[in-house]
């Protein structure tokens, strides 16, 4: 050992070989969740993608899974560095695979979110939410990935929940599908409702018209904040740096010509460029699931009063922290 080294102290020899052993990363796999075809997301993905590695100087790799779960455990075990999420799953990937939002989509229309829908057919005698909830068992039901937003927890805790209704006993069937599926099955009477929201419906709009124009809209949620775009925390900071650099400035910094190129990049995406975020954008979608679950608990028959009473009030309390958080903390 050197004297120089000598000096330093262990710890301190630790932390200097520790530093000098950190490989540089050089390459990234890009988690995209399933919210329709694999080959659809690969078409409206690899430009941007692609302009990512070209300015990053990092290797981007497209990773895709067969559902949101996919995405979240591919995080979790490493084999996912960033993603872009649903605001449901990005709540999942933060709290059990270690990710941490640092952008947020923006609406190429410039809506400050996105809404979650009921969906039928044009020619279906269904016109509202009330022939929806009438629970005779009636009616086949496309719900969305249970880690999906406005597929999922939207629908199930401002229509089921807050209704005190379980889809299963509600309908004649129920099936989990992604977006595509879902609005492709109301617009072919496969199923006679479908969870969906005003982002894929206006893709399938511009790509579908003939069959965007065999669905009606018979329910609107309440705003659901824009898409995150999450990492994984332990990302080293020099990635973080080029990463972050890269989302805010694209569509946005650079020559008209280089503007203009990213712009239209984004535009299949549905997105105008990025603005930085953070996991506090997810207070909102914390306090939608704790209100599901107090809406389930008070219909729950099985409980005692008392049992219902100390339940109840443990989830007061975290909505409520939430809600406090919120007013402190922009959400953007």
């Amino acid at each position: 050992m050197n004297v120089f080294l000598k000096g330093l102290g262990v710890a301190a020899v630790a932390a200097s070989l520790s530093t000098v052993a950190v490989a540089q990363t050089e390459e990234l796999n890009f988690g995209i969740i399933s919210t329709e075809s694999q080959q659809n997301l690969k078409t409206t993905w690899e430009p941007f993608l692609a302009a990512m590695s070209e300015e990053t100087g990092l290797k981007v790799n497209a990773f895709f899974a067969s559902d949101y779960a996919g995405i979240i455990e591919g995080m979790r075990f490493g084999k996912v560095d960033i993603a872009w999420y649903g605001n449901k799953s990005a709540m999942e990937a933060v709290d059990r695979a270690d990710g941490e939002v640092f952008v947020q989509t923006v609406d190429v229309e410039g809506n400050p979110g996105y809404w979650s829908l009921l969906v039928t057919n044009v020619d279906s005698p269904i016109k509202s939410l009330d022939d929806v909830v009438k629970c005779d068992q009636s009616l086949d039901f496309g719900l969305g990935d249970p880690n999906s937003t406005s597929g999922f927890l939207v629908p199930m805790t401002f229509v089921f929940a807050k209704n005190g209704i379980d889809p299963k006993t509600c309908f004649k069937t129920v099936r989990n599908a992604n977006h595509e599926t879902n609005l492709m099955a109301a617009a072919n009477k496969q199923v006679d409702v479908a969870t969906n929201n005003t982002e894929n419906l206006r893709r399938l709009q511009a790509t579908n018209p003939d069959a965007a124009a065999k669905v009606k809209v018979i329910w609107q949620s309440p705003l659901i904040p824009s898409d995150p775009i999450a990492w994984r925390k332990d990302l080293d900071q020099a990635t973080k740096d080029k990463i972050l650099s890269f989302f805010v400035s694209y569509g946005r910094l650079g020559a008209p010509e280089e503007v203009e190129k990213a712009r239209a990049v984004l535009d299949p995406l549905g997105w105008a460029p990025f603005r930085p975020s953070s996991d506090a954008q997810l207070y909102p979608i914390r306090i939608m699931e704790i209100t599901k679950q107090m809406f389930q608990l008070q219909a729950d028959e099985a409980m005692t009063a008392d049992e219902k009473a100390t339940k109840l009030k443990e989830l007061e309390e975290q909505k409520a922290k939430y809600e406090g958080l919120m007013a402190k903390i922009p959400q953007v």
